[in-house]
């Protein structure tokens, strides 16, 4: 998956946004105020960090030792932080619609109706 391709993806979900918060090369893409995806688009090699059920974020990282680590100035729990190029996009892409759906399951009701994700 290239830079573009995965940015084109982070705000392909309802209501996603990217800001730039930290600095102008840390793509921070959000949802309702809220993160969901943190990535530097330019960097070589592309990693990304997606917040991940905790149980499922250790079996990452056993899974692929090398490509999923504890999300870097993250919650280590929470947050992993994936090297784009080395997993299948379509497992790309379905950890960052995780991500996604993580964060939009912690918003009130009101606002997940309103992304038409109840």
């Amino acid at each position: 998956m290239k830079p573009a391709a995965l940015r084109a993806l982070c705000l392909s979900f309802n209501a996603a946004v990217e800001e730039f918060p930290f600095t102008p090369e840390i793509s921070v893409f959000k949802v309702n105020g809220k993160v969901f995806a943190l990535t530097d688009l330019g960097a070589e090699p592309l990693t990304v960090s997606l917040k991940c059920e905790p149980e499922e974020a250790v079996r990452l990282r056993e899974a692929h030792p090398d490509v999923v680590v504890p999300g870097w100035h993250l919650n280590k729990r929470h947050w992993n932080t994936v090297t784009v190029g080395a997993l299948p996009a379509a497992r790309v892409r379905e950890m960052v619609e995780d991500s996604y759906d993580l964060v939009v399951a912690k918003l009130p009701r009101a606002e997940r109706l309103k992304l038409d994700r109840p």
